[in-house]
């Protein structure tokens, strides 16, 4: 008993209950074709906010956030710049007491921004 099996692999060939071509409905009237020059407007972005990654992260987050709080951001920041200047002059002298190069010394100074990171105190 021999059975024809077609290219497509199914018994009887495919087939199609399509007739009509795309421009007509169900019911075979004309419908009117999608215009084919259009514009998609692109998704409105908004604005990048610089927000700190480390906020709420680390022992002092807390008390850095409302002490920023309290005091305002402007004033806040004076103030945090003052203490980072100050600090890396204390690392500059440590390392002049001991001989370490400029090399030895800038990665002191990263170490402790990682330090501070991590413990909060740049939330």
């Amino acid at each position: 008993m021999a059975t024809s099996i077609s290219a497509t692999g199914f018994k009887g060939g495919l087939s199609s209950s399509f007739h009509g071509s795309w421009g007509t409905s169900i019911a075979g009237e004309a419908v009117a074709a999608p215009p084919t020059n259009f514009r998609v407007a692109r998704p409105i972005r908004s604005m990048p906010m610089m927000k700190n990654v480390n906020e709420g992260k680390g022992l002092f987050a807390p008390l850095v956030v409302i002490t920023r709080n309290i005091i305002g951001k402007k004033r806040f920041n004076q103030l945090r710049g003052k203490a980072i200047a100050l600090h890396s002059q204390v690392i500059t002298e440590f390392c002049k007491s001991i001989g370490a190069d400029s090399k030895q010394r800038q990665g002191l100074i990263r170490l402790a921004k990682k330090n501070g990171e991590r413990l909060g105190f740049l939330a």
